[in-house]
Formats: C-alpha cells, structure tokens, sequence
C-alpha cells in the first residue's frame, strides 16, 4: 500500500519497486573569467592559492552532499565522482566536468550538477578578488 501525498504536495519520488541499475551522469559548466583572472586561475597566482585543485575538491563535496542541499533528492551513495577544471585558453575559461556513477533505483544527475557547480562556485569565489566584473 502506498502512503498518501502529503498535504503539501511534496515527496520523494517512490524507487522501491525499482530495479537497481548502474547509472552515470556528466555535468559540464563554464567560468569565463576574463583575461586578468584567467591568468591568475591558470598560474596559480590567486591570493587564496591554486583555485583549481580547490574547485576540484568542493566539486568531490558537492556530489557527495546533494541530497543535502535538495530537500527532495535521495541521499545515494556514490561509487564514483571525478571533477576536472579544464583551462580554455582562447576563451579566457574554465570548463569544469562532473561524472558521478552508482548501482541504484535512481539517477545520479543532480549529484552531477551540484558537483559542477559547487566547483564553479569555488573558482567564481575564489578570482573575482582579481577580476571584481565577473
């Protein structure tokens, strides 16, 4: 028997009666930082240090705690997340992929999302000390 809606509307979609399955997501993100800040990102020059192994980091965070950030998203245990900031040169920009996977009864996307933009969030935090109009 399924348990009613409740008042408000909201709940968790209900994957019990779903097969567990592997499942991968790929979120991908940009950071147009401008010359100056594309410089100081790419030299490892920033005031607060090496903004891209940071962003990696928080990116890893990120994934790992999306259900805590969505009230409705399923907490799930990851089996793999890989966060890359990638410089692109002719674009003053990093580009930032997130890959999340699992065996489970629900996707892996917004842990993907939320690793991408955590880690975009960091780089954002971290140059505009340099580069004030991002």
């Amino acid at each position: 028997m399924d348990a009613p809606t409740p008042a408000s509307g909201f709940h968790m979609a209900d994957v019990r009666r779903k097969r567990p399955s592997e499942r991968r997501a790929v979120a991908v993100g940009e950071l147009r930082a401008g010359p100056v800040g594309f410089a100081a990102l790419a030299g490892k020059t920033l005031p607060k240090g090496d903004a891209l192994a940071m962003a990696e980091v928080a990116g890893l965070q990120g994934a790992k705690n999306a259900a805590q950030l969505m009230p409705l998203c399923h907490p799930l245990s990851l089996e793999y997340v890989d966060v890359r900031c990638v410089p692109v040169p002719e674009r003053h920009a990093i580009r930032v992929y997130c890959e999340t996977s699992l065996t489970a009864r629900t996707g892996v996307e917004m842990e993907a999302l939320a690793g991408a933009s955590a880690a975009l969030l960091t780089l954002y935090d971290l140059t505009k000390p340099v580069e004030p109009a991002l």
